[in-house]
């Protein structure tokens, strides 16, 4: 029986037939699923994210888990681990040298000086690499979610329920917290505890959703459908749903479209999440300028009238 490679064949018009190819070997079937929890609990966690105006904070984070990751394979220690642990002592080291949680300027200063810290050391890990492990560090960097094993969807899986358990338990605190913290705080809403361990759940995150897009990509992950819900609603509950949605379609399409082709999966989800992006601000764009001169040609009118 001839062996059929992925780059050799081509979608049709036949949506049925094109799932039963995409979903026909166990490495795919892998991928899905991990994919689709990772990208769940990412439109999730990406909603609170820009809520908080912490992308930075969570772009960070996926750096320093580079720093985690490189020094656990160094050591012979599971990439995943090191992911975790590395966003953990950040989170730490965010809330100890913010001294200043409430002023802007200095939670990006406290955030800066742990980035920076943290790609110091992976620098230095690169530097102390071997060959073979070289391999290692460019799945961390661009992430490698057709080569998931099953034993890393089973960490996936029960890291997925763990940090949807813990969100769903703080959701309404942290969400009040989100919106006001000074208020939350005068009803004693625990709104530096809620912060850090938001911190420590997106370091979690970020240290699965390596797996699929890479820590220099998560940003098309953790933020981008976010950024797009945003845009279209101003409701929260409505927001978190688009910005899920947005994630597991860019997941998916990203998957199908790079088992067709040679070209890697975290190109294509990066790609289509910047498309729509740009898409929709672009339309919004226009929708403003639209309002804008209708505006003023009703106030002209409106002059003239009188006049």
């Amino acid at each position: 029986m001839p062996i059929v490679f992925a780059d050799t064949l081509s979608p049709s018009w036949d949506l049925v037939a094109d799932i039963q190819i995409l979903l026909h070997f166990h490495f795919m079937q892998n991928a899905y699923l991990a994919g689709t929890l990772v990208a769940f609990t990412a439109g999730l966690m990406g909603f609170f994210m820009v809520l908080r105006d912490q992308s930075f904070a969570g772009h960070s984070l996926a750096n320093v888990g580079f720093a985690g990751a490189t020094g656990a394979v160094l050591f012979g220690i599971p990439p995943i681990v090191g992911l975790f642990l590395a966003g953990v002592l950040a989170a730490v080291g965010m809330q100890t040298l913010n001294v200043a949680a409430r002023e802007r300027r200095q939670s990006d200063i406290a955030v800066g000086a742990v980035f920076t810290a943290s790609l110091a050391l992976g620098f230095l890990f690169i530097h102390l690499a071997t060959a073979e492990y070289a391999a290692n560090v460019y799945n961390v960097l661009f992430g490698n979610v057709l080569g998931i094993s099953d034993t890393d969807v089973s960490v996936i899986a029960v890291s997925t329920l763990v940090l949807l358990g813990v969100l769903l338990f703080i959701a309404r605190p942290f969400f009040f917290a989100s919106l006001d913290p000074d208020v939350a705080a005068a009803s004693g809403v625990p709104v530096r505890l809620l912060a850090f361990g938001y911190l420590v759940l997106l370091a979690l995150e970020v240290a699965v959703a390596v797996q699929v897009v890479g820590v220099l990509l998560i940003f098309a992950l953790l933020v981008t459908p976010a950024a797009i819900a945003q845009y279209v609603t101003t409701r929260p509950a409505v927001a978190a749903a688009i910005a899920v949605a947005l994630a597991l379609l860019f997941t998916w399409m990203g998957l199908a479209v790079g088992y067709f082709t040679p070209y890697p999966v975290g190109f294509f989800v990066t790609t289509f999440a910047f498309g729509t992006y740009a898409i929709v601000r672009g339309a919004r764009f226009i929708r403003q300028r639209v309002r804008q001169r209708h505006r003023v040609l009703s106030q002209l009118e409106r002059s003239g009238g009188e006049a």
